[in-house]
């Protein structure tokens, strides 16, 4: 059985919509794929509308969080499965952080403006599909104008890693483990020791999140370099955790492919069992 559990559509930054999305899961030769758009819950519909048979979908979301315990701010993510999406506490949190990225990446239309280059807000929201703004859609209007080849390039610090970029507000993480936990979900810390990707959190800080309700840990991303992923199953273990693996797929935003990491069918099981939230589909 092959299970990816972490994947994007249009619901949130990547290219492929729901239904594509699943279609390609399908080509994929997976089993099972989860649904997890960033800080929403848009995509669920549409992807199990579309559903081919024999593809199991487990629905979640990628929260964007922010640790404040150590001397400077570390943002991180937190894939919750398996929530309920009408819990009032957790659906008004997403929708709080989706309209501060919306004001976020107006702004930064209004930075690139400002530095002599026309980007409008109209043509990053149509990118957006009316799904949750991000970074990547402000990287197509600048790949379109020929500033720059790829997302990546985009997210360069001359560009929209640092020059043109703005502070996103984030979940407090443990507020956001509660909110999960509360509405019925798995959490799972999202490539939690992706050191490429800026600062990551200390070893510490992913026990006091294991004390206040986290499940596992996405120890198997393309991320994570070798030595990188045995610590994050070393960790697991002590702290018993599980551990997933997942491709964090985002379309032709990104060059990894669906199942380039996949979860054990004993951990999926786990976090179905966890969960009382909302269940798998199909």
């Amino acid at each position: 059985m092959r299970i990816d559990l972490h994947a994007h559509s249009t619901a949130s930054d990547g290219t492929s919509t729901p239904a594509e999305l699943v279609a390609e899961a399908a080509t994929a030769g997976l089993d099972v794929l989860g649904v997890t758009d960033h800080d929403t819950t848009a995509g669920w519909a549409p992807a199990a509308a579309a559903r081919p048979g024999g593809l199991t979908l487990v629905p979640g979301a990628e929260l964007s969080c922010r640790w404040h315990g150590g001397a400077f701010p570390v943002s991180l993510h937190l894939l919750a499965y398996l929530f309920d999406p009408a819990d009032p506490e957790l659906s008004d949190a997403l929708a709080r952080v989706r309209a501060a990225r919306e004001t976020r990446a107006e702004r930064m239309v209004g930075l690139l403006n400002a530095g002599g280059i026309d980007v409008t807000w109209d043509e990053v929201r149509q990118d957006a599909a009316g799904g949750t703004v991000g970074r990547p859609h402000l990287a197509q209007a600048l790949i379109r104008r020929g500033l720059v080849g790829t997302v990546t390039e985009a997210f360069e610090p001359e560009w929209l890693g640092r020059r043109y970029r703005l502070p996103k507000e984030d979940l407090d993480v443990f507020a956001a483990l509660r909110l999960v936990v509360g509405a019925g979900g798995v959490p799972v810390f999202a490539h939690p020791r992706a050191s490429k990707r800026g600062p990551v959190v200390p070893d510490e800080m992913i026990v006091e999140m294991a004390a206040a309700g986290l499940f596992g840990l996405e120890a198997d991303h393309t991320d994570h370099s070798p030595q990188e992923q045995a610590e994050m199953h070393a960790l697991a273990d002590r702290l018993g955790l599980v551990t997933t693996g997942s491709s964090d797929y985002h379309g032709t935003n990104k060059t990894v492919r669906l199942g380039a990491r996949t979860t054990a069918p004993e951990v999926l099981e786990r976090i179905v069992g966890a969960a009382h939230g909302s269940g798998v589909i199909g």
